[in-house]
């Protein structure tokens, strides 16, 4: 072995050593319950400096604008949308030609060492070197492709049009983010109002169930009528922990939704404006809204469209390629005449096998298109379905709703009627406790069934596609942002150019009610 071979078979042993070494190194590594612990306390504290602290009474645009500035699934959601906008601007590049520079070095352990030959076969002897050992090169080339720039602008016009998708996923992903606001904002708001007398009956419940098993002990009356007391008492009490069951996740539910801490106590406004209103829209005009603003519909044009696009690009695959190149080069080789140069090419290029399969991929293409168009017209046709559906959802909603508030108003008066008979004497602890219980239910009922209201209130606004008009919510504070729910749920109700319904004023204030 020569002086000059050892350096390259050593370099060639090392770097055979470090990639076995770096390979071998490769095992999984679990994260230790410091590191686990550690990275959830950041996040947490991370997360309580950006929520504004609560303060006072919260209304419900103040619920929604919590939630769609604080609420982490629709963050993720706004966070998509800003993904797609940089796939975007980073797709634009694609169309632009290829500008690549390259620089190398070239060694030999010996010399490039040729013979020569004439073209009748005879070898002659003189040996002459043609390169360098030692030499370095560098080159500057532009490269332009219309087959890579006709993808590239497809795929750009699609990047376009998912972006666009984004943001009507943005949209439905508000659409529901705000119905379940309203939603659960009313059952927390019974849960506000009903804990308290629930908690009093249930302990007077209890009271009167043990008094009575006492009296069946000693035998005070006969042992049917106690069993009969009893068995009153413990359908109510049943009946009164289900509804503390239920009441006593609605705040929770709340302050996950608005972004708070789960443990948050959070104190509610009851709306004073919480009249429901009869729609006023015909189901012409809310048809033909939904075909223009619904968030799924106009998501699956886009989806025709980049199916679309798909085509084209399959089409354009199946024709030749054509490329321009144009650089500047410069090898350091003595031995090389002219050490600097230009070059220029084009060059045409057909991959024959494409004549083939270019029937097939076109119908494939051509399929998936299809495909789009008749997920775009089922869809089409279940909005229409939708509006039916929430406009009959509403309007059962607001008269179930009427009903429920009429029965509250005649158990609230029974309840008073018992509780003023127990005081004289006129009939017993059970109807009193019975009829408290019955006054509880119904108000709940009345409470559950404003939030149904509200529910179907917002499916038909989601299915209408009607959102509050904001931008960043990043760059808009809390107070600016609930102004604009405020505004918007009004611009709402003048939109769908609601009107009272048929019914006197609901108070839905238990104290209006009691008093």
């Amino acid at each position: 072995m020569t002086l000059t071979q050892r350096p390259f078979k050593l370099l060639a042993t090392s770097a055979a050593a470090i990639l076995m070494v770096g390979c071998a190194s490769l095992n999984p590594e679990a994260l230790s319950q410091q590191e686990i612990q550690a990275k959830s306390q950041s996040d947490l504290q991370k997360r309580i400096a950006e929520v504004a602290p609560i303060s006072g009474a919260i209304t419900l645009e103040e619920a929604i604008a919590r939630a769609l500035k604080y609420n982490l699934d629709h963050r993720a959601k706004s966070l998509e949308m800003a993904l797609a906008s940089g796939q975007l601007e980073a797709g634009k590049f694609d169309m632009l030609p290829r500008l690549l520079a390259n620089a190398g070095y070239f060694s030999r352990d010996s010399d490039l060492v040729r013979r020569s030959q004439d073209v009748n076969g005879n070898t002659y002897d003189n040996r002459y070197v043609s390169s360098e050992r030692n030499h370095a090169t560098q080159d500057l080339t532009l490269s332009w492709s219309m087959l890579d720039f006709g993808a590239s602008y497809y795929s750009a016009k699609q990047n376009a049009d998912r972006l666009l998708i984004a943001t009507e996923r943005r949209r439905k992903s508000m659409h529901t983010l705000i119905q379940n606001v309203r939603t659960t904002y009313w059952r927390a708001l019974a849960a506000q109002t009903l804990s308290q007398r629930v908690s009093v009956a249930i302990t007077e419940a209890e009271a009167a169930l043990k008094d009575s098993r006492g009296m069946q002990a000693a035998k005070v009356r006969s042992p049917g009528e106690s069993l009969r007391f009893q068995r009153t008492l413990l359908d109510n009490l049943r009946q009164l922990e289900a509804l503390q069951r239920e009441l006593g996740t609605a705040k929770v539910e709340l302050a996950s939704l608005i972004g708070a801490a789960p443990g948050s106590v959070l104190t509610l406004t009851e709306p004073t404006d919480a009249e429901p209103q009869a729609l006023g829209m015909s189901l012409q005009a809310m048809e033909a809204q939904a075909l223009m603003q619904n968030a799924d519909l106009r998501e699956a044009h886009y989806n025709v469209r980049i199916a679309a696009n798909d085509t084209r690009k399959a089409i354009l695959k199946l024709m030749p390629g054509i490329s321009f190149d144009y650089g500047t080069r410069r090898d350091d080789d003595r031995f090389l005449v002219d050490q600097h140069w230009q070059e220029a090419s084009m060059r045409v290029s057909l991959n024959l096998f494409n004549l083939l399969s270019a029937p097939s991929q076109k119908r494939a293409a051509e399929a998936a298109e299809s495909v789009m168009q008749a997920r775009r017209m089922a869809l089409q046709m279940a909005v229409f379905t939708q509006v039916h559906l929430s406009w009959h959802q509403y309007d059962d909603a607001v008269r179930q709703y009427q009903r429920a508030h009429a029965i509250a108003d005649v158990d609230n008066q029974l309840a008073q009627i018992a509780g003023g008979q127990e005081q004289s004497q006129m009939a017993g602890r059970l109807d009193r406790i019975s009829a408290d219980v019955i006054s509880i239910l119904s108000s709940a009922r009345r409470y559950q069934s404003m939030a149904r209201v509200q529910e179907a209130l917002s499916r038909v606004q989601s299915t209408l596609g009607m959102e509050p008009e904001v931008g960043s919510l990043d760059e808009l504070d809390l107070p600016t942002l609930q102004k604009t729910m405020d505004q918007s749920l009004k611009n709402w109700n003048m939109q769908m150019q609601v009107k009272p319904a048929p019914q006197a004023r609901v108070r839905l204030s238990l104290t209006e009610s009691l008093a």
